[in-house]
């Protein structure tokens, strides 16, 4: 008996990977998303971090894109990955309550841009910046992502 498919909401600074069949969803604003797939195994994993980088030692935490990507890479290369068959895909690093220069989600984006070229991970997609939010939904088998756009996030949102 196949295990039976499972939907998973990841909340902000967490990760979560499936080798088995799995609905991974999330909403992003200034936040980053990076989905990751196995195209030759056929699964996949999705972190959510909610800012660039963390330098202090001891600290850290999947909230952070310097360590989120790598955390994320080395959970599937335990489940059986080869990084040459893993691709990404990249959401959020809006703009939503900043008008800064350079604004938090710009970081974000330019971080795991950084992350995924330097781990030779190809980013296959991005849906990035603009002052929208983002709800996401991975389908770990199949690799594919669902992107709704929204003007406002809600609380509403986080679950459902």
């Amino acid at each position: 008996m196949e295990p039976k498919a499972i939907t998973y909401n990841l909340e902000p600074g967490y990760i979560f990977a499936s080798a088995h069949g799995a609905t991974i969803r999330t909403v992003v604003g200034s936040c980053i998303a990076v989905c990751v797939w196995d195209e030759k195994n056929m699964f996949g994993g999705m972190n959510h971090f909610l800012y660039p980088e963390i330098l202090e030692k001891g600290r850290t935490t999947a909230q952070y894109g310097n360590i989120a990507i790598p955390a994320l890479l080395r959970l599937m290369e335990k489940m059986g990955s080869v990084k040459k068959n893993i691709v990404a895909q990249v959401y959020g690093g809006g703009k939503l309550h900043t008008v800064k220069e350079n604004s938090v989600g710009e970081q974000n984006i330019a971080i795991a841009r950084k992350l995924l070229c330097k781990q030779k991970i190809r980013i296959i997609s991005e849906d990035v910046g603009g002052a929208m939010g983002r709800k996401i939904l991975f389908d770990t088998e199949s690799g594919q992502v669902a992107v709704l756009k929204v003007h406002r996030l809600r609380e509403a949102d986080w679950v459902g």
